[in-house]
């Protein structure tokens, strides 16, 4: 194992991207920041950073959490106080 440094960090995040993110770090037994370092080392190297039926647990977790945000979204967000469109 690689030793590391870690820095605690105020990130702010949809929310419902959250209850999603956090969801699954608890089904995959893993940290929040853990499933972020791994999904953004994956995305370092152009890698997919969840098997098949990872993707199907999401996909069941954005159904439940009402998340119906896309990679398309990225980057035209704004932020609203939760009773607009």
């Amino acid at each position: 194992m690689k030793q590391v440094t870690r820095t605690q960090t105020g990130v702010r995040l949809e929310t419902r991207l959250l209850k999603v993110l956090k969801a699954l770090a608890t089904e995959l037994d893993l940290s929040l920041g853990d499933l972020l370092e791994g999904v953004v080392l994956h995305a370092f190297e152009g890698k997919a950073p969840f098997s098949a039926a990872t993707l199907r647990k999401i996909k069941a977790l954005k159904a439940v959490y009402g998340l119906d945000l896309v990679a398309g979204d990225s980057h035209r967000l704004r932020e609203g106080h939760g009773d607009e469109p």
